[in-house]
Order: C-alpha cells, then structure tokens, then sequence
C-alpha cells in the first residue's frame, strides 16, 4: 500500500491545487515514485488523457509536476456544471449523463466504487499519493455524502495538511472552526499551512502561538503571497483574481502590442487553450464582454464552452454577436474554438436535447459549417497537420512559418459533444486513442475558414510554438509590423514555473516534519 498525505483547505481557491503541484515536484526530485489523486472534482477546465477519458485540467497539471502520465485514476469523478440541467457526471474518464444534486446523491455508492478502484489501482503502482481534497471538509450540510474530504482521508488512511488563505482574511478562525465542526475527525489534522501571506511573518507569531494552543496542532509553514506564478489556474473565477498577473517573456525588447480579445462566454471552459499567449511580448490579451473591446481588437476569439447554444444565446442577449459580425467586416482577425467554432457556424442542431431543449438555432454564419450534437462525446488526444483546401489554399500565415511548417505535427485534443460538416479541411486530424485501441490510420478533416475568420475543435493548438508564433506574426504583417522569432517554449515555461513553486513553497513549511508524518 502507497503512502499517502491529504491537502485539504479552509474553504475553494485556498491553493490546494498549486499545493499538491509542488509537493508533487518536490517528491519526484527525491526520487519517489509519486501520483496526484482527487476523488472528484467540478470544474470546466478539464484535460483528456492518452487513452481519451476525460480528467480535471488541475489533476493533469499535478501529474506533470510528479512527471508522470496523466491517467482517469487520478480523478476518477469529474462535475462539470451545466446550468439548469445539472452537471454532466464523468466517471472513469466517461460521461454517464447529466445529473442534478439530489440524483448525484442518490448514487453516491456507485460514485464511491468508482473512488475506491481508482485509489487502489494508483496505490499498487505509486509509492507516494499526495491527495486533494475539495471546498472545505466542514461542510457540515454536505458531509453525509462526502466522499471527497474526510472520506477519502479516512479510507485511504492519510494524514490530513489543512491549508488556510490569508489573503481572504479570518484564516485563524477558519482553522478552529473547521477543528470544531468536524469533530473526532479532526484527528486526521495534524498541521495548518497559512498560504497568500503579505508581509512581515513575525506578526503572525502571537496567532501561530494560540491556534496551537487551542487546537493542539502546529502551523509549519507561512507561504508568502506569490506573485507571477505562470501555471494554469483551476477554474474561471480565477480570471477576476490574479489570473492576468502573468508576465510576458523578457526579451529586453519592447514591442507595439498585437490586441487580443477573448470573448468571456456565460460557460466558458477550458480557458487555458490561451495562456502561452499570455506569455508572448507582442501581445496584449484581456477576457471581455465588451463591445468596444471586440471590435476594436487585433484578434478575436470565442472559447470553448460547456453550453454551446446557451452562449450563442447570451452572445445575442448582450448583442456581443452584432459587435463580433463587426470586427468580422472590418477585417479583425476572428479565431472560434471548440464551442466558439461551432457558434461561428450557420446553424447548431441538438436533435437529442444534449444541451438543451432547443432543436435548431441559427449560428453566426461567418463560417460555412453546420453543427449537429450527438450523443457520444469525442474525447481525444490528437495529431494533427495542415491540410490543402480548394485551389491550394492554406492558412495564409503558413508561409510566415517556413518551408518545412507544413509538414511539422501539431499536438492538441478534441472534447465535444457536435460534429461539424460543411465547409471543413483545414488540418487532418488523428486520434490517438483511436489509434492505440483499434489500431487505426484514420484521420479526420477539421476547422473551417471564412477569410480572416477561423474556427478548429483542437484544444491546445496554441501550446504549439511555431503555430502561436505564426498566427501572430501574421496579425503583425497585417498591422505593417515585421515578424519575430519564437520567443520561448511554452512546454519549458511550464516545467520551470512548477519547478520554482516547489522550491517556494518547500523553503517556507517544515518539510522535515511532513517527511516524519511520512516515515520517509
């Protein structure tokens, strides 16, 4: 059996997800043999793994500090929120429906198997697992049904780390509050961490001094407020926080910026197709739903979205689709991913109510494509390359990119419940799960291009350096700018931004004492 240790947290967006990040980097430097592991997760943001299941981007980015595969045992449960419908239950990487609380409830020892195998899988394979726990473990509402906090600790036998965020202020009394309510279960406790701190430590002592002494638990670690942290956050709330502090690369150049505007979509998911432009010195990018935003913009793009038709709707509740038709006819460059692909479309069709209760919507049409949804949702790991259109048309960037650029590989994945037909043919596609289960060469044909509008289902195509670096170099030679080089990996930044927040966060907790509580 695997030796294990739980994160859990005074309350949601305390850092437990950045916590489990570095303690996972800061083992695996040590030679162990680590694995991430969080019972069940709600979030948007999610990741798909080799195999095509379907886990919380947090979970994937956790495994990458530990440098290992992301695989569904990692999250056996993932809840991605659907509005009025519920939330669409993934367990085992697989959807199995939509579901609203009372009926999650209802099936709370099936989701509890599901836990239970994937833990035991992970505890034959791994000899560390450092666990996440979710919200707060004092929900005491809730705790008839968890199996998430305390559950998990108990059944997987791991010492429990509680984390507090100072910056949210009544972080002492979050601590002995969580003790009271939960009772003999605070036994599993064995030490505070206070994380976001500003300022002189010193001033905390007295409070470190009492909440010892009322609770009989040590704070062993004071984690200062760190800013430019550079890896993605967990979920969307994260963008009216720190999420904008990102800082470009330093090349010691100054560059006129290149505007570009993500449409903050009502469901908007997987968010973090955009970080590495975050990163990139021409670029100035901002999460908008206004008007004068979009149509004054360099570039605009529509997200994915976990309710494609109810965000075509708040597009034209908003009239954000008049601004974004526009900046279509002034010649802005217009990008749609996933679910902001399919509502650039003519039309979107849900004969089987997958989304919702409307059968037929009208779509932007600026792309010459019609998206019907399906019952099966495709999620997979992809290969991709670009293809020829009618008359030898290509992405008219593509030259900016080299005379080998159409014959290099982009890597990305799909996830969507629409399959789009019309107009489509800018890249040929692979699956890789197809290819690992059945063997199969097939390639698909996808994305669809209306003049300087665009639309693709490959999630993370912007992760690919020379791909990001062509779009923009071409949005550079529109605006009479000349073209730069590739200015970084984003695969590297990534490695290096886990890298310096384990290092941060090891220097400011007693490692030493979790190591003990480890017998390590």
């Amino acid at each position: 059996m695997s030796r294990t240790l739980m994160i859990q947290g005074t309350g949601s967006g305390v850092g437990k997800s950045l916590f489990v990040a570095a303690l996972c980097r800061y083992f695996n430097n040590k030679g162990i043999n680590v694995s991430p592991f969080k019972a069940q997760n709600m979030a948007l943001n999610s990741y798909i793994t080799i195999d095509g299941g379907e886990i919380g981007r947090a979970q994937a980015l956790q495994a990458e500090a530990a440098r290992v595969p992301p695989i569904i045992d990692m999250n056996p449960i993932l809840l991605k929120a659907s509005g009025e419908m519920g939330a669409q239950v993934i367990i085992h990487g697989k959807p199995i429906g939509h579901m609203k609380p009372r009926q999650y409830y209802a099936n709370k020892k099936m989701a509890w198997e599901a836990v239970k195998s994937s833990f035991k899988r992970l505890s034959r394979k791994y000899d560390l697992i450092i666990i996440e726990g979710a919200g707060s473990p004092a929900e005491i509402n809730l705790m008839d049904a968890d199996i998430v906090n305390m559950a998990v600790a108990r059944y997987c036998k791991a010492p429990v780390i509680l984390l507090g965020d100072i910056d949210k202020g009544g972080v002492f009394a979050s601590f002995y509050g969580t003790i009271k309510l939960l009772g003999r279960l605070s036994n599993y406790i064995k030490a505070f961490v206070i994380n976001k701190f500003r300022g002189d430590p010193e001033i905390l002592n007295p409070g470190l001094k009492l909440i010892e002494e009322k609770t009989k638990k040590p704070v062993i670690g004071v984690v200062p407020y760190l800013h430019h942290i550079g890896l993605p956050e967990e979920d969307s709330l994260s963008l009216s926080r720190n999420y904008f502090s990102i800082k470009p690369v330093n090349t010691g150049k100054s560059y006129e910026k290149i505007k570009i505007v993500v449409v903050r979509l009502k469901y908007m998911s997987n968010f973090t197709d955009f970080d590495p432009l975050f990163y990139e010195p021409d670029v100035d990018i901002n999460y908008s739903q206004n008007p004068t935003d979009i149509e004054n913009a360099d570039m605009v793009i529509i997200p994915g979205t976990k309710s494609t038709i109810r965000d075509l709707l708040f597009l034209r509740e908003l009239k954000l689709d008049e601004s974004i038709k526009r900046a279509f006819n002034n010649g802005v460059y217009i990008m749609g991913m996933c679910g902001g692909y399919q509502i650039l479309g003519r039309k979107i069709f849900d004969p089987f109510s997958v989304e919702s209760k409307t059968k037929e919507v009208e779509g932007l049409g600026i792309l010459d494509i019609e998206t019907t949804f399906q019952k099966t949702k495709v999620t997979s790991q992809v290969k991709a390359e670009f293809n020829g259109r009618k008359g030898g048309e290509i992405f008219p960037f593509l030259p900016l990119l080299g005379q080998d650029s159409q014959s290099q590989e982009l890597r990305g994945y799909e996830i969507h419940m629409g399959e789009s037909t019309g107009d489509v043919g800018l890249f040929k596609v692979k699956r890789i799960s197809e290819c690992q289960l059945s063997g199969s060469k097939k390639f698909y044909l996808d994305g669809s291009q209306n003049s300087n509008c665009w639309g693709t289902y490959i999630h993370g195509i912007f992760d690919n350096d020379y791909f990001r670096r062509g779009v923009l170099n071409y949005i550079r030679e529109i605006k009479g700018l000349s073209p730069l080089p590739i200015n970084f990996s984003y695969s590297q930044l990534k490695d290096d931004a886990i890298e310096n927040l384990s290092e941060n966060i090891s220097e400011n907790i007693d490692m030493d004492f979790i190591e003990r509580l480890l017998n390590l």
